[in-house]
């Protein structure tokens, strides 16, 4: 008899919310590429698979379609708090799939994301001493994304030593516009100098982003993923969101069984 094959571990499936900014599209795509790369020298054997919620293609359903036939999966949403697209969206597309589907939980919360959040915040020369922080966020009708979204603010702040204010683009309060002009007119009153600085928790470049940098802040950081340079190929992604997505993974997946 021939020895029995070892079973193989369930499918990567990194879920991004899809974005149509061809920046957007290549970082993320780096991303997972990177994921891959990562599992593939950590010996984990998991076939590594980018898919959208929204907006791009491959869609969830396709994502996981492609994969070899009875291979089980684990979805792990590339998403920075788990709103409606993780308890609605993907929980529908990953029934009745004809495979075993795990949703993982999203990459936020998490200290490392908010190591990326002071590099980021020391790639603009942000001073939390004398500068107001607000932290930019997309926003959600999900009062737990929402909570999730204060959360990475608390700790960004316990991080700084500073106080962190967190504001949203859509469906929360208060706005990101509204936030920077309060802080500027605080600024102004108190006759201290310093900038207001709109920190970026957005994943990628995109639509947000565009709009994050029109909120009239001073200056505003990059997000998590920062678009290439000149048009060149995407930068390595930072190693914390890979080992966020791989924990994400490892939690929901081959850990448990």
């Amino acid at each position: 008899m021939s020895p029995e094959r070892p079973e193989l571990p369930p499918a990567l499936a990194a879920i991004s919310h899809g974005t149509s900014d061809a920046s957007g599209q290549a970082v993320v795509r780096r991303l997972a590429d990177d994921v891959a790369a990562a599992a593939a020298a950590r010996g984990l054997g998991a076939p590594v698979r980018l898919g959208h919620v929204d907006v791009q293609d491959p869609d969830v359903s396709a994502t996981l379609a492609e994969l070899p036939q009875n291979l089980s999966a684990v979805v792990v949403p590339v998403l920075l708090s788990a709103g409606y697209h993780v308890h609605v969206d993907l929980k529908k597309e990953t029934t009745d799939v004809g495979r075993e589907v795990t949703i993982a939980g999203a990459l936020g919360p998490d200290d490392r994301l908010v190591d990326v959040l002071v590099r980021r915040l020391a790639e603009v020369g942000a001073e939390p001493s004398t500068d107001r922080i607000i932290l930019g966020v997309a926003g959600s009708s999900d009062p737990a994304a929402v909570e999730d979204c204060h959360e990475m603010g608390r700790r960004l702040a316990a991080r700084l030593g500073a106080e962190v204010e967190v504001a949203f683009l859509a469906a929360a309060q208060p706005t990101v516009a509204g936030a920077v002009a309060e802080a500027k007119q605080t600024l102004d009153a108190a006759g201290e100098g310093g900038r207001v600085v709109v920190a970026s928790y957005l994943l990628a470049p995109g639509y947000f982003q565009t709009l994050l940098e029109k909120a009239a802040g001073d200056v505003t950081t990059a997000p998590l993923l920062p678009a290439p340079q000149d048009a060149g190929a995407p930068p390595a992604s930072p190693p914390e969101l890979v080992d966020i997505i791989l924990d994400r993974y490892a939690a929901a997946g081959p850990a448990r069984r």
